[in-house]
């Protein structure tokens, strides 16, 4: 007789089985090869961690221990009312060297609708501050870099939707967004809210221009990772390499999402050698 089918996908079930190993082999965020990039992407939850606790400090600990060269935040700022900023950036840019890109139009928050995007090294040459289509309201910071070697990277960090169909309707805004402007090195990273994988996925569209994405990694929740809401992708192949989680026990409490990040290792167009 036939086995019985999982219940589960297998990535849940790789999950749990993987539980007792988690946090080993993470690598030092100093071992990487001098021009290679450190690209990280972390839904912080307003900086109020599994326990309850708000505690932008442990957030800042987090980030400090994975030491990106990108980092992508949502729910960096309040939510309702007027929106305010939650970490410290004084200390950010003085212990990781990180600053954000900057925004228009906002007096106290970090970033746009909660999306914050900082850089250590680079210039910023231009921002878009996007209104993404869906019943909430959502957004994304399309950044164009140039980074310390004279490559040019764009960056979209995003949040999208709790609904499927607003996360079909932004995943589309970004495309056309993208359709209109000149091809380059693109990396797309954020909060994408889709746990679901293959056919069922309302990401599927964006694989028109991010063709070849690394397979996703549980990220959420932080304590048992089964779901992957976070991504990063790249329009190039070998762009991006593995994505992994940034799995650490002060990680595990401090968001109910883990960070995830990925190594950028060909960021130079092909012209250019």
């Amino acid at each position: 007789m036939p086995g019985k089918k999982p219940n589960l996908p297998a990535n849940i079930l790789a999950s749990i089985r993987n539980r007792k190993k988690r946090g080993l082999g993470t690598e030092d965020a100093g071992a990487r090869a001098e021009g290679v990039l450190l690209a990280a992407s972390y839904n912080v939850h307003k900086c109020v961690g599994v326990d309850g606790r708000f505690d932008p400090d442990r957030i800042a600990e987090v980030i400090r221990e994975i030491g990106p060269d990108l980092l992508a935040l949502q729910e960096a700022d309040t939510r309702f009312g007027e929106r305010r900023g939650l970490l410290d950036l004084a200390w950010m840019e003085r212990e990781t060297g990180l600053v954000p890109v900057p925004v228009s139009g906002v007096a106290k928050a970090h970033g746009w609708h909660g999306n914050v995007l900082f850089i250590r090294e680079g210039v910023v040459r231009d921002v878009h501050q996007l209104k993404l289509p869906g019943l909430e309201p959502r957004g994304a910071l399309m950044t164009e870099l140039e980074l310390r070697d004279g490559s040019p990277l764009r960056v979209i960090a995003a949040h999208l939707g709790l609904l499927n169909r607003s996360r079909q309707q932004q995943a589309r805004m970004i495309l056309e967004i993208l359709g209109a402007r000149a091809e380059q090195p693109t990396l797309l990273m954020g909060d994408l809210n889709e746990w679901r994988l293959g056919d069922r996925s309302s990401l599927n569209s964006l694989g028109a221009i991010f063709r070849g994405m690394p397979p996703a990694v549980p990220s959420f929740p932080s304590r048992l990772p089964v779901l992957a809401l976070d991504r990063i992708m790249g329009n190039r192949p070998g762009l991006v390499d593995e994505v992994r989680v940034h799995d650490t026990a002060l990680a595990r409490v401090a968001s109910d999402h883990l960070p995830i990040k990925a190594l950028l290792k060909a960021v130079s167009s092909p012209d250019e050698g």
